[in-house]
């Protein structure tokens, strides 16, 4: 067993792990540690950890030191450089008439490198950009294209549900989310009511997924043909969580209301989304 601490870059980020060096590292202090982008400032998000070491194919790096005041100050500095670099960034695209959105900058603590983040529908020819850039700053520049999630994490911004999105409150990594969810969680199939401000398929529909598979599993489906005290009918709807069915009775028109523990299944049925659905919905998944 080693002992690690969990590191974040961005406020709401994935969590990286280093070696603590025998320092008295505590929750929420600021620490220099050597990245594959180079030397970095990260917040501790983890502490006092011991995982089995070979969970890490590599050594972990160790910690170069707990941030000083001169670090402090150099953070500053940085991020005047990060908003200087972002207007002048932007002039930039905007004499090059090149079709593309900045959405953020960064620069790495020890100013060895500039990223620039930017959103485009297409592939963008940045070669010229990024010579100009380089002309104006001296040091290294990245250009990085972006999703549409990833945008709205890093903007940040309010969801329809009145709260802060998921993505830049608590959301370290994205899942996958699926059209597939959403039908098995009985939502409306209107693109409007389940995307998101980034325009593709809310974060949240991933939370109650497993439950839902499991109801989904054991409450027989619309178009199921079931055995009840009744007779044998067909299956018209089903109430995932309360585990209700609406079933229409063979060679009658009683419809009545069961629990889906009082029928038995003879065929389950099977749901298909209609060929205008999957056009409606189409380009929603994040592929």
């Amino acid at each position: 067993m080693i002992k690690i601490i969990g590191v974040r870059f961005k406020s709401v980020g994935k969590i990286y792990y280093f070696d603590p060096s025998g320092l008295d590292i505590k929750m929420g202090d600021n620490v220099i540690v050597e990245t594959a982008r180079g030397v970095e400032c990260g917040e501790v998000a983890l502490v006092d950890r011991e995982i089995d070491e070979t969970r890490f194919s590599n050594p972990l790096k160790k910690v170069i030191r707990i941030a000083t005041k001169q670090d402090y100050i150099q953070i500053e500095r940085n991020k005047k450089k990060e908003a200087d670099a972002f207007k002048v960034c932007e002039q930039k695209i905007a004499q090059h008439k090149l079709k593309m959105s900045l959405v953020e900058v960064e620069c790495t603590f020890d100013n060895s490198k500039l990223l620039f983040y930017f959103t485009a529908e297409n592939r963008v020819d940045f070669r010229e950009l990024v010579k100009d850039l380089a002309s104006v700053f001296r040091t290294r520049i990245e250009l990085r294209q972006i999703g549409v999630r990833d945008e709205a994490k890093m903007l940040g911004g309010l969801g329809i549900c009145g709260q802060q999105f998921c993505c830049s409150r608590f959301l370290g990594e994205f899942h996958p989310v699926s059209i597939k969810m959403a039908k098995e969680q009985s939502l409306s199939l209107n693109p409007t009511k389940i995307s998101g401000t980034c325009g593709r398929l809310m974060c949240c529909l991933k939370y109650e997924q497993d439950s839902y598979e499991e109801l989904y599993r054991t409450t027989p489906k619309a178009g199921s043909i079931v055995k009840t005290a009744e007779g044998k009918g067909v299956v018209e709807d089903a109430n995932l969580l309360t585990g209700k069915l609406r079933v229409k009775i063979d060679k009658s028109d009683n419809v009545i209301t069961v629990s889906k523990d009082e029928v038995e299944l003879i065929k389950a049925g099977v749901e298909r989304m209609s060929r205008s659905e999957m056009k409606a919905l189409k380009g929603l998944e994040d592929n």
